[in-house]
Parts: C-alpha cells; structure tokens; sequence
C-alpha cells in the first residue's frame, strides 16, 4: 500500500517561455541537464488563476498509455485523461477528473475521490482510506510551444500526505513533452523528486522516473484541430 501511495504522489503530479525562434529555451535547457536536476528549478510561480494552457489539439477525452521506461517488465499504466475549454476561454486539463483516473488506475478503491480547490487552479486534496489524504500545489509552472505540433511543459508541485502521524512531505518536477502523433499524441515525461523542504543542505533531485505516453482519441470526444 506506502509504495502504491507513493505512486501516486508521482503519477497525480502528471507553463510562458519566450525569446528567439533559434535560441533554446529554458524547458530545453532543464530537460538537457536532466537527469542532474536542483532546485531552484527556472519556474515562475503561478498565481491561483494560472493554470497550464493546453494547445487546441488536446480538446476532448484521451486513453492514455504510459510506460515506465525504467521499469520495462512492468505493464502499462492506462487512464483516461480530458481537456476542456474553461469559462475564460483557455484550453485546459479537467484537474479532478484526470487526477481521479490517474488515482483509480494507481490505487483501486483505496482513492476516494479528489477534490478541486475552489479558490485555487494550482491546489488538490486526494481523500484515501485509512483517514489519510493527500495535499497537492503547484509551485512552479513554465511551459513553451516551440513549434505548432510540440508542446513543453513543466511543473514543480509540493505534495504533502497528511496521516494520523506526522505528515510527510516531498518536491516532484515533471517536465512533458508532447507531440502529434497523426491523430494522437506522442509524450515522454521527465520527473525528479526532491526532499523535503530544509531536510537537506542541497536541493539536488533524490530519485528519477522517464516514462513514454500515448493519448488516443474516444470515439464520440470532440476531434482534436
């Protein structure tokens, strides 16, 4: 069950860079230097109105696919994920929904729902059994679309798992690259976990995780542009 829940402190962590067309950004940058990541990671912190933009060709509801590339015997992990337009006109990911699939898939009926705070796009509470629940915020954000069929992003969350004990506390970075794949979507996620804030005298990431995605299309979900 601790290594399921820790999963899923990974799995539910699934962003305005400008400049030059020939100059790389800063998401390359990170990813080049991936695996030797630190914090502070290059990411501005977002306010409780910002969220991660999606580009127009991930409207409507995907299966997704993901494969542990550091663990190739293990089977594919396959969720469901969706992109709506909120009311301010943005393509965004529907958080509690795709944050439930990720959960349910990782965890079974030990996850019992998951909750979007209302007040901010950056915050989650996931209510597991056994009285714990499991406390998400993003602190950094930063994202990049480098061309019309590639999309970058990157987020540093804090996750807290809040138990009858003292609550534990970790840093996951999960920098994304997507592409168009004919009518799907071809992705590789970068991850690094962190300690705990102050739990030692360098930032430097503890454990690393590389893993390929595929999103393919429902049938009846709106048609990606």
């Amino acid at each position: 069950m601790e290594r399921r829940v820790w999963m899923l402190l990974i799995g539910l962590t699934i962003l305005l860079s400008g400049g030059p067309a020939w100059a790389e950004s800063s998401l390359e940058q990170r990813l080049n230097s991936w695996p030797d990541w630190s914090l502070p990671a290059p990411l501005p912190r977002p306010s409780n109105r910002d969220d991660l933009i999606y580009p127009d060709w991930f409207e409507g509801l995907w299966q997704v696919e993901s494969i542990d590339l550091d663990a190739p015997g293990d089977s594919p992990l396959l969720h469901q994920a969706r992109f709506e337009t909120d009311r301010r006109g943005r393509l965004v990911g529907d958080r509690s929904f795709n944050a439930t699939a990720i959960g349910r898939a990782l965890l079974g009926d030990q996850l019992l729902r998951v909750e979007d705070d209302p007040d901010s796009a950056n915050r989650q509470i996931a209510r597991l059994k056994g009285d714990l629940y499991l406390e998400t915020t993003v602190t950094g954000r930063r994202q990049d679309s480098p061309t019309t069929d590639t999309f970058l992003s990157d987020e540093l969350v804090l996750q807290i798992l809040h138990t009858p004990g003292a609550p534990r506390l970790s840093r996951i970075e999960t920098l994304s690259r997507y592409s168009r794949c004919d009518d799907d979507i071809c992705a590789e996620q970068w991850q690094g976990r962190y300690a705990s804030p102050g739990e030692s005298l360098r930032d430097q990431a503890i454990a690393h995780h590389h893993y390929r995605l595929r999103f393919t299309l429902l049938p009846g979900s709106a048609p990606s542009i």
